[in-house]
């Protein structure tokens, strides 16, 4: 038993809730019976409708030959008002000219019915025949541009052809349906007869035609609504579930406007139709603008400002559709709920313009720090230091970004509150004393930050570049506001917290001296291979391949040590960094052939080995080495001491 309720309660909650379960199942059962009957009434009502036409001076013939002729002249009106605008209005865009064609066929239907009658039933007549041709055609036109999908393969753009066309062909016959519905309620028709028009005459046919084209036709419709690639697989997976989405949506709203015309409320047609249509041509409209605003970005060189309207361009017509749909819609539901409609709409529209605004910001900042990273490469590419100074700016630039747009959600999100009339200052006081409390609770975090911080402004790091912390070594793939990430050159990422990286030494940066050891034997004439070396670095130096990248050239620095009775040769040389392995490679074969021509022989490293039972007798090993070492053991001498150097980054 759920608490705080008596069985009283809840025994009139379930009695209510079956009383309207039953009122529904009422409506719904006379509802159907009455749709019934109108079938078996449909001859009368037609005998009935002729009488009355006669009854107001009509002729039916002469009714529908009106009609005919109208819906003829607005196709006419249309086709001469479009030649027109494409030999006059050239400047003008594609879409500037359908839209001035439109608005001139209308103009030309309204002046000519005017002319040809004074009876204002009769002009009524014309202009709604005329007008939905008008309609039909200009749809036609616009559901082959819409769906033409240009950057599909050349068999889908023909199957999308045919698509269109059945689609148009729906579009027609649904609005010559509510043309001839509209007449018919003009005529003082029964409602059995303009049921039977709307359900078996309109809706099927349209919802058939509908669910067929897009079930023939889903996998180019597929490719359509996929968008030119590249594609994300969220828009993939949508765009494979976008047909069956469209057949649902037809069949849904049948259902929804044959429920609504049993229970003797039906919808009303235009503004069904309407939806249908946005609902069916968003997801296309949405690809074509992605098509359009990437060719625009491609091929221009407009301002930053321009290009981030391009990219808003999607989002502000989703935004334009969901608008339309609610003020067909909600915005009569809002009214009645006892909401002034004039408020209700200036808020929709302030609340889609801030939106809009927000993407805006939010594309124009992305758009700008691009920019910026692209020149700063290209700035990098013709300099000749390894880093120029704007990679500094691209290491910052995501950081920067981050920010601004997480500034720009912040702000948008406030402005809405405050437009739906919240109130939001104690949710900034609440924000304010929220940070406060992680600041003191989270001190780790905090010294990560800060950190971070001011590592990035010492400059400490770049992306790209090799670095060898207190725990981890790698080159820097990634830089958030907490850690950065690492990638060691065997492969493993190491995400490492500002807080805890201690020293770092970035072996990336400027140049870089490598020195070389060659051990060769005792009697080897040092002069020759300090000739030979010089030689070396001539070739070196000559090279064009290594000129660039070789800052000093090879050269000798006599010798190092003496171990074992050998001597150790030393050799280095100066590069940028990151360039010193390849160099060091080719040094090696450079010297390895120089001392196979001069009979230099290199000298192994002497290497003592230890066992558990000496097979020199004790006896027999020199005093010192007897008093210090226990009877059975061997000692080994000292490993000499070499100049090391860091794993290599990996090849830039």
């Amino acid at each position: 038993m759920a608490q705080g309720h008596s069985p009283e309660e809840i025994e009139t909650d379930a009695n209510a809730v079956a009383e309207g379960v039953n009122q529904i199942a009422t409506l719904l059962h006379e509802g159907i019976l009455r749709r019934v009957g109108n079938i078996y009434r449909l001859g009368s009502d037609w005998a009935d409708l002729l009488v009355a036409i006669h009854a107001d001076g009509r002729n039916p013939l002469l009714t529908m030959l009106v009609a005919t002729l109208s819906a003829a002249g607005g196709v006419a009106a249309l086709l001469v008002a479009r030649e027109i605008m494409v030999r006059r209005g050239a400047r003008f865009g594609r879409l500037l000219r359908a839209t001035g064609a439109i608005l001139l066929a209308a103009i030309a239907v309204v002046v000519v019915s005017r002319i040809v009658t004074r009876d204002a039933p009769t002009r009524q007549l014309i202009i709604l025949w005329s007008g939905a041709a008008i309609i039909g055609l200009a749809g036609r036109h616009a559901f082959t541009t819409i769906l033409s999908a240009s950057w599909a393969p050349a068999v889908a753009r023909r199957r999308l052809r045919t698509f269109s066309e059945l689609v148009s062909a729906a579009f027609i016959w649904g609005v010559l349906g509510l043309a001839t519905i509209s007449t018919l309620r003009g005529l003082h028709a029964s409602p059995g007869l303009i049921d039977i028009t709307t359900s078996a005459l309109v809706s099927i046919p349209v919802v058939i035609v509908t669910m067929f084209a897009y079930w023939w036709f889903r996998q180019p419709v597929t490719t359509a609504v996929a968008g030119p690639p590249p594609r994300t697989m969220g828009r993939l997976r949508f765009a494979i579930a976008w047909p069956f989405i469209a057949m649902a949506a037809a069949l849904g709203t049948f259902t929804a406007l044959q429920i609504s015309i049993t229970v003797a409320h039906p919808l009303p047609g235009l503004p069904l139709l309407l939806t249908l249509l946005l609902l069916l041509l968003t997801p296309h409209i949405d690809a074509m603008l992605a098509e359009w605003a990437r060719e625009r970005e491609r091929t221009s060189s407009d301002s930053v400002a321009l290009t981030a309207l391009y990219r808003t361009s999607r989002f502000a017509f989703v935004l334009l559709a969901l608008i339309a749909i609610g003020f067909q819609w909600a915005l009569p539901a809002l009214v009645a709920l006892g909401v002034h409609s004039g408020e209700a709409e200036w808020r929709s529209i302030s609340l889609a313009a801030v939106a809009v605004v927000a993407a805006w910001g939010w594309n124009a900042t992305g758009i700008g720090f691009e920019r910026l990273t692209r020149r700063g490469r290209q700035n990098a590419a013709h300099s000749d230091e390894v880093h120029a100074p704007s990679t500094r700016l691209e290491t910052l630039f995501p950081l920067l970004g981050g920010t601004a747009r997480a500034l720009i959600v912040l702000l948008a999100s406030l402005t809405i509150l405050l437009l739906l009339g919240m109130n939001i200052w104690p949710i900034v006081t609440g924000l304010s004393v929220f940070g406060l409390a992680i600041s003191f609770g989270s001190q780790t975090l905090v010294k990560d930050i800060v950190s971070g911080l001011f590592f990035l402004i010492d400059d400490a790091f770049r992306m790209g570049e090799y670095i060898e912390t207190s725990g981890s070594k790698g080159t820097v793939e990634r830089i958030s506001i907490r850690s950065v990430s690492l990638r060691h050159p065997r492969g493993a990422i190491a995400t490492v917290p500002y807080g805890q990286i201690g020293k770092i030494q970035n072996f990336s940066r400027d140049w870089v001296i490598e020195k070389l050891v060659f051990r060769v034997a005792f009697d080897t004439d040092v002069e020759l291979v300090r000739k030979l070396f010089k030689q070396i670095g001539a070739k070196l130096a000559a090279d064009p391949e290594l000129a660039d990248d070789l800052l000093e050239t090879f050269k000798s620095q006599g010798i190092a040590n003496v171990e074992d009775g050998t001597l150790l040769v030393r050799g280095k040389f100066k590069a940028r960094a990151g360039k010193q392995f390849t160099i060091r490679r080719k040094v090696y074969l450079a010297v390895q052939q120089a001392f196979r021509e001069n009979g230099i022989v290199a000298a192994p490293k002497p290497v003592m080995m230890t066992s558990p039972v000496s097979s020199t007798p004790a006896s027999e090993a020199p005093p010192a080495q007897r008093a210090a070492a226990p009877a059975g053991t061997t000692t080994a001498a000292p490993e000499p001491q070499q100049e090391t150097t860091p794993p290599p980054p990996p090849a830039t």
